[in-house]
């Protein structure tokens, strides 16, 4: 079964600059997705101005990952460690103790274009960050383990039981992605737009796969897509997220 979460179903945070998009949020139209998809809580997209630095409304817990899709972002962690991720990089983070990360665009002249992931902590989270380049050509037709459990050299290593996969399309290139039993599946397009099973998407849609045995991916034009391969078993209850 596929279901999709259009780009305009998102939540567009009420200020004009910068730009966030929340693929889950309470208010969604589709009850379903309100609060996430089993561990993966948080979805967002954002553009950030020039110089200027990504305000957070509030504290969350939550293991996070980043990825810079354009433009360079400078970061600050819990810790006061910092450094800078540009495009083609993800992080892995987690924001267990008293703040988030701060994020700034370190360009005065270009925006910066990023997606930020938030999985449901564990009981005693790493602590401290993870940053891994994955350039066009590593992604080209293929689906790049980018994150997962196990880690290991060129992947970041993640608490919960989650991997996450990126792949560049070129046009007509059709992947399919084997779910294991009581795994499921959530599918982003970051650009572009790709056919997730039989349902068409576009950049900003989404999509649950559940009750498959694979994901089937066919993209229309160049694209970019992020898989996300997660256990059914949900870590804690009663709080609304996909189970």
């Amino acid at each position: 079964m596929i279901s999709v979460r259009r780009a305009g179903d998102r939540r567009l945070e009420p200020i004009l600059t910068p730009q966030q998009w929340h693929t889950f949020h309470d208010g969604a139209v589709a009850p379903d997705h309100g609060a996430g998809f089993h561990v993966l809580e948080h979805l967002d997209e954002a553009r950030l101005p020039p110089d200027e630095e990504l305000p957070h409304s509030q504290f969350v817990r939550a293991e996070w990952l980043t990825y810079v899709f354009e433009g360079s972002l400078s970061f600050e962690d819990e810790r006061g460690q910092r450094g800078v991720l540009r495009a083609g990089e993800f992080q892995r983070a987690s924001s267990a103790f008293d703040r988030r990360h701060r994020e700034t665009n370190v360009s005065r002249t270009e925006w910066a274009h990023f997606f930020q992931f938030g999985l449901h902590p564990t009981a005693t989270p790493s602590p401290g960050h993870q940053e891994c380049r994955f350039s066009v050509a590593d992604r080209r037709d293929v689906l790049c383990l980018v994150a997962s459990p196990e880690g290991g050299e060129g992947v970041l290593r993640l608490d919960q039981d989650v991997k996450l996969y990126s792949s560049c399309l070129d046009g007509g290139r059709h992947l399919v992605h084997e779910l294991a039993p009581g795994r499921v599946a959530w599918v982003h397009v970051v650009r572009g737009g790709a056919k997730v099973m039989e349902e068409a998407l576009e950049a900003g849609d989404g999509a649950a796969v559940t009750g498959e045995r694979v994901v089937s991916l066919t993209a229309d034009g160049e694209s970019e897509v992020l898989v996300f391969d997660v256990s059914e078993y949900r870590h804690s209850a009663g709080n609304g997220v996909v189970t």
